[in-house]
């Protein structure tokens, strides 16, 4: 029996038309990110690529879900993502929570990353930062931290990048209002740069 000879299909119940709706605007979503991010994603990918070619370390770091994500990345660098290779320098500076409670209570919070970029960051090292707004103080002190040792900046935003755009010295901004939709998509992003990444090196 063929699919037409079933009849008509049931519509989804209201349990899950959400949910395919959810799916769709994540489809759609990615779909104006390939038609009109594309050099941006290329330039995003031969940053990565110079930085671990050379032995450079990848910094990441971001607030709440993008801590997530910049954790997340961070082991795929270091551990694999698809293939068996060598490690890749990589360092979530999201992570060490001695450290960052110590930076928050003694210097303030808008400093917990830009401490770790000033004692860790050398010259060769990219840091990569995951932010939906663009605006939060303590993405903003890294990434002028990071200028100031002399390294770059990749910034995964949205929206209209927030303040973190003028600071860095490239910044995906996924067309979204919506900050799990940007989420979603810069770690869909990273990933393909790092199989890239692991594919070239």
């Amino acid at each position: 029996m063929t699919h037409a000879d079933q009849g008509p299909q049931n519509p989804p119940n209201a349990a899950v038309a959400p949910l395919l709706a959810a799916l769709t605007e994540l489809a759609a979503t990615a779909e104006r990110v390939v038609r009109d991010l594309a050099p941006e994603i290329e330039r995003a990918l031969e940053m990565v690529r110079i930085t671990v070619g050379q032995g450079g370390t990848l910094l990441f770091c971001g607030n709440g879900g993008s801590a997530a994500d910049a954790q997340h990345m961070a082991t795929e660098y270091v551990v694999r993502y698809m293939r068996s290779r060598r490690a890749y320098p990589a360092i979530a500076l999201t992570t060490d929570t001695s450290l960052i409670t110590a930076a928050g209570n003694d210097l303030g919070f808008d400093h917990i990353f830009s401490r770790q970029v000033e004692a860790l960051g050398r010259r060769g090292d990219l840091l990569i930062i995951h932010s939906t707004s663009g605006n939060s103080p303590n993405v903003l002190r890294a990434a002028e931290a990071a200028r100031e040792k002399g390294i770059p900046v990749l910034a995964l935003t949205k929206r209209d990048g927030g303040a973190l755009r003028l600071l860095a010295d490239h910044t995906i901004v996924v067309p979204t209002d919506r900050t799990d939709r940007a989420q979603e998509i810069h770690l869909c992003i990273q990933h393909a740069i790092c199989d890239a990444i692991e594919q070239t090196l």
